[in-house]
């Protein structure tokens, strides 16, 4: 059987990474559209759950699907709008959101704004999207753009995060007047499960060495639990090298001295600050791909939380969306590398006057005429 260039086995996470067949970065047994010729044109097409959110959310995705369209991307998207400060968000679209997500098996997103007013209910539709789904692991690839200068250049680490409990619990409670209480959640099993998972993408990447990063010297049983999780789950990875960090000089740390993280792994409201912090040393929120995992769904955020207008698009080749299709994941990664590297056209948040539209067009333009429709 002739597989062509879009099939391909893959390592993937599903308790543990194992490889499977993969398609466009949808896997299972059974690979679930028709393969690539060798002209790189594609048979057939695969659908990915695209949620354009709030703020620039839909001005990237409209961008994404230009350069799509352009380089005859074999991608259809199934869009839903969920917005709760446009009041466009209810349990039964988000209900329509899964029905999608369990479909595809994989979703482009933008941010869901989440307003800061109680408004009765204290867990997010960002929060129910990933409960529902089980989406545990965040995964944050914090790497310095080519052609782009910051204070720390050749930046290449990876930010971690369980992102289903901690502080993100959603319980919280007034016990008596003028006084809330909020619970954070700590279990063994999830802590577990995210070490492990951090270990294995160490592993699998060819990361040297996975960093712990806690505040349990306060918190001694919350996160006294977490860091002795990510211990045990460590001594079954003998060749990644281990270590551990209090979240406040890990801080200082990320700011002083980047170069010494290599994979770092921590709870919820930790990972949250960290990969915010860490995404100013490379260019801002709008140049770090972001991910999330759980043993059967894959979600890429185009954008993150302080994106503003005018945002480089983070086309979402390098987070995976086209794994599976390696010759048009190449065709786009190459030309946005090549328009951000050439340095004339950079969008506000890089330091230039260019717009979202201007960088597309630029990346359109470079995409290399073999590639083209």
């Amino acid at each position: 059987m002739d597989l062509g260039r879009g099939w391909r086995k893959k390592w993937i996470w599903g308790g543990g990474w194992r490889k499977k067949w993969i398609w466009g970065g949808v896997w299972g047994s059974h690979p679930p559209v028709s393969p690539q010729s060798h002209n790189g044109k594609a048979e057939g097409t695969f659908q990915v759950t695209m949620l354009p959110g709030d703020g620039v959310g839909p001005e990237l995705m409209h961008a994404v699907k230009e350069v799509f369209k352009a380089g005859n991307v074999p991608v259809t998207f199934d869009e839903h709008h969920l917005s709760e400060v446009q009041n466009t968000a209810s349990e039964e679209k988000l209900d329509r959101v899964v029905d999608s997500m369990k479909e595809s098996k994989v979703a482009l997103i933008g941010k869901i704004h989440t307003p800061m007013e109680y408004k009765g209910d204290l867990a997010s539709y960002d929060m129910r999207l990933r409960r529902k789904l089980d989406l545990f692991a965040n995964v944050v690839h914090v790497k310095s753009l080519p052609g782009y200068q910051t204070r720390h250049n050749n930046l290449d680490l990876v930010i971690i995060r369980e992102q289903t409990e901690g502080e993100y619990s959603s319980l919280e409670h007034e016990s008596v007047k003028g006084v809330i209480e909020c619970l954070k959640i700590i279990t063994r099993a999830k802590s577990q499960r995210i070490a492990k998972f951090a270990f294995d993408y160490a592993t699998k990447k060819g990361r040297a060495k996975v960093t712990a990063v806690h505040k349990a010297n306060i918190m001694k049983l919350g996160d006294g639990l977490f860091l002795q999780c990510c211990k045990e789950v460590a001594e079954l990875y003998p060749k990644i090298k281990f270590d551990t960090m209090i979240i406040d000089n890990c801080c200082m740390q990320l700011v002083q001295n980047p170069y010494q993280f290599d994979v770092l792994v921590m709870p919820n409201l930790y990972g949250n600050i960290v990969d915010n912090l860490a995404a100013g040393l490379v260019g801002g929120a709008g140049v770090v791909p972001g991910e999330s995992y759980s043993a059967e769904y894959a979600v890429f955020e185009l954008v993150r939380r302080g994106s503003p207008r005018g945002t480089v698009p983070n086309l979402p080749v390098r987070a995976g969306i086209l794994g599976g299709l390696e010759y048009h994941s190449n065709m786009v990664s190459d030309a946005v590398k090549k328009v951000i590297k050439g340095g004339k056209v950079r969008t506000r948040d890089l330091g230039g006057y260019s717009t979202t539209s201007d960088f597309v067009k630029s990346v359109i333009d470079n995409l290399h005429p073999h590639y083209g429709a």
